[in-house]
C-alpha cells in the first residue's frame, strides 16, 4: 500500500467531516468545488518550455500547483551482457516514422536501467516516502512498455539514457500524482532525439540537423503506443470520484492509483476510437484513517450521555456506534467488487481517461 497522500493534514472537525463525506455520499455526489464526479480540475499546459533539453513540458492546474519535467538524453556504452548473438544484417530499413525495423531481425532488448526518473517536492527529501514513492509509480507505468526501452537501442555497443526531472514547483496542495503524471506524458510526446546516421555496430552518429530529428512518440504513429497517464479515483459508499481535492481526500474510503496507456493505433480504428489498457493499480492509505472521529451523544455527556470510565471502553463504543451524522474513520480494506468498478471507470470508453488524452492531444509540440 502506498503512503497516505496527507502531505499536510487537514484541519477538519469532525463535524465538518461528516458533512463532507454526507455531502459526498449523495447521489449524486455535491463536491466541494461544484465539480462533477468524473471532472477533471481546468489547466494549463505547453511543450518544450525549457532550452537545452530533448523534451519538456509544464502544467499548471486551478488550484495553483504547477510542475515542469524536462528530460535529457545521453549516448551510453551497453554492457556486455546487454549485447546480441543475432547477426545485425546489412537489409536495414526504416518505417514512416524514421525508426529502424532490424528488431524484427535481430533479438536486442531494452533495460529498465536506460530510464532514470528522479522527482523533487518543496518539503521534501529525496529519500523521504513521497518522493520515493511518485517516482516508482511514474517508472512503473512507464516501464510496463516493453517496446518503450527497446526504443531507446543504437546498436549492439551504444543505447540512449533518457533522464526524466519532475519538479513541482509549488506546495502539494493535493495529491501531486496525476499533475506529474500528465506533464510527464506531456514531457515524452515532445521528447526528440537526434536521426542516426552511422550502420550497424558502428560509433553512433547523428544527423546536425534538429528539424530531421524523431519524436520518441510520434503522434500519428500506428506502431508505437502512446505514454502512459495515472489517474487517482477514490470511492466514497457507492460513489466513484475523480480527481479528488485534498479536502475530499480526508473522507474517501478507498483510494486507487491507475495506470493506463493507450494501444497503437491498428486495424481499423478510427482517429477518435482509443484502445486503453490497464498498466497499473496501486491502494493508497487514505489521511481519512487518521481524522479524529465524532463523539455519539450516547457516551457525550454534555448532550446527556453516559460518561465511560476508560478511553478504552470510549472508542470501542463510537466504534460499534453507527450513528448517522457522526463522523467515524474508514476501517479495514476496500471491497473487490468496489475496486473493480472504479478500474471499470478509468478505462470506461467515451469516459474521463479519454477526455483528458484528447485534451493532451490539443497541446501543440514545438
Amino acid at each position: 500500500m502506498a503512503p497516505s497522500p496527507a502531505t499536510q493534514q487537514v484541519l477538519l472537525s469532525p463535524a465538518e467531516l461528516s458533512y463532507l463525506h454526507t455531502s459526498l455520499a449523495l447521489n449524486p455526489p455535491t463536491r466541494p468545488d461544484g465539480r462533477a464526479p468524473t471532472q477533471f480540475r481546468p489547466l494549463i499546459a505547453e511543450c518544450d518550455i525549457l532550452p537545452g533539453t530533448n523534451g519538456s513540458a509544464r502544467i499548471c492546474f486551478a488550484d495553483g500547483t504547477e510542475a515542469i519535467v524536462g528530460i535529457k538524453a545521453e549516448v551510453e556504452r551497453s554492457h556486455l551482457s546487454y549485447t546480441s548473438t543475432s547477426p545485425t544484417g546489412d537489409n536495414e530499413e526504416a518505417d514512416e516514422d524514421g525508426w529502424s525495423l532490424k528488431k524484427e531481425l535481430t533479438e536486442e532488448k531494452g533495460r529498465n536501467e536506460w530510464v532514470g526518473v528522479s522527482v523533487e517536492i518543496p518539503g521534501f527529501r529525496d529519500e523521504d516516502s513521497m518522493p520515493v514513492f511518485l517516482s516508482a509509480m511514474l517508472s512503473e507505468a512507464l516501464l510496463a512498455d516493453r517496446e518503450f526501452t527497446e526504443r531507446l537501442w543504437i546498436n549492439r555497443r551504444f543505447h540512449w539514457k533518457l533522464y526524466l526531472d519532475i519538479l513541482l514547483l509549488s506546495q502539494p496542495l493535493s495529491y501531486p500524482l496525476p499533475l506529474l503524471s500528465l506533464t510527464t506524458h506531456l514531457a515524452l510526446l515532445s521528447t526528440r532525439l537526434p536521426k542516426l546516421k552511422s550502420e550497424g555496430d558502428e560509433d553512433p552518429m547523428f544527423d546536425d540537423d534538429w528539424d530531421a530529428s524523431i519524436y520518441l512518440f510520434p503522434r500519428n504513429s500506428k506502431r508505437f503506443a502512446r505514454p502512459p497517464i495515472t489517474l487517482l479515483v477514490m470511492a466514497v459508499k457507492e460513489n466513484i470520484i475523480f480527481d479528488p481535492s485534498k479536502e475530499e481526500l480526508a473522507v474517501a474510503e478507498a483510494v486507487l492509483a491507475v495506470s493506463v496507456a493507450e494501444r497503437p493505433r491498428i486495424g481499423e480504428r478510427t482517429s477518435k476510437e482509443r484502445d486503453l489498457r490497464l498498466l497499473a493499480v496501486r491502494t493508497i492509505d487514505p489521511p481519512s484513517r487518521l481524522t479524529n472521529p465524532g463523539v455519539p451523544d450516547a457516551i457525550n455527556t454534555a448532550t446527556g450521555g453516559a460518561a465511560v470510565n476508560s478511553i478504552e471502553e470510549a472508542t470501542s463504543r463510537r466504534e460499534m456506534t453507527e450513528e448517522e451524522g457522526v463522523w467515524q474513520p474508514p476501517r479495514g480494506g476496500a471491497k473487490r467488487k468496489l475496486i473493480a468498478e472504479m478500474i471499470r471507470k478509468v478505462l470506461e470508453k467515451g469516459g474521463v481517461t479519454e477526455e483528458i488524452l484528447d485534451g493532451l492531444d490539443a497541446v501543440e509540440l514545438g
